[in-house]
């Protein structure tokens, strides 16, 4: 350890990035260096601990250090979690548009990718039980009023199954469509509800 800095001032630089991510609104990378920085210091400390055999003041220092070091770690990773989860639910459990973003896909670890994938496959085995009466992936903030929609292609999406048909959405045409059958195309901006 250097004498310029203090026991636990890498967690804190750990928490103060999470209050930025939240104050902004936004995903940052995921920080790797700083996450090992603070697993080493948690060991080095464990390694103090470990060689005295009197309990002194800095003893109690030294523990009380790993005890917040180890809460900081799980708050900055509940938070990713917790945004992921957000941005999962805000794109209509679209988990392909997530992770083809490759601003959003460069700003993730690899164990976020894989929570992702694993959280996407845990919401499918549950909504398959009743995927027929309830689309619990569709927006609960603007509930539908009406069970057809006129919707404005913004973007191609090639030609997508419907209860009623086959249905080709080209860039710049409009359908009139049972909303349950593009919800998801809505919230994933290929098509616009006009």
């Amino acid at each position: 350890m250097t004498d310029t800095r203090q026991f636990g001032d890498l967690a804190t630089q750990l928490i103060v990035e999470s209050r930025r991510s939240t104050l902004t609104d936004t995903l940052l990378k995921y920080n790797d260096n700083l996450v090992r920085s603070i697993i080493r210091e948690q060991r080095d400390l464990e390694k103090m601990t470990e060689t005295s055999q009197n309990v002194t003041p800095a003893m109690l220092i030294y523990q009380t250090t790993i005890v917040r070091n180890k809460r900081c770690l799980l708050a900055y990773h509940k938070h990713r979690l917790d945004r992921l989860r957000d941005m999962y639910w805000t794109s209509g459990g679209a988990l392909p548009h997530i992770l083809s973003n490759q601003d959003i896909r460069g700003k993730l670890s690899p164990h976020e990718v894989d929570f992702l994938r694993q959280y996407s496959t845990s919401v499918m085995d549950y909504r398959a039980g009743f995927s027929n009466e309830l689309d619990i992936t569709a927006s609960i903030t603007h509930p539908p009023k009406d069970l057809h929609v006129l919707v404005h292609v913004i973007r191609d999406c090639g030609i997508i199954q419907t209860e009623l048909g086959t249905i080709d959405f080209q860039k710049g045409q409009r359908f009139m469509v049972r909303r349950a059958d593009i919800e998801h195309l809505i919230v994933q901006g290929y098509l616009e509800e006009v």
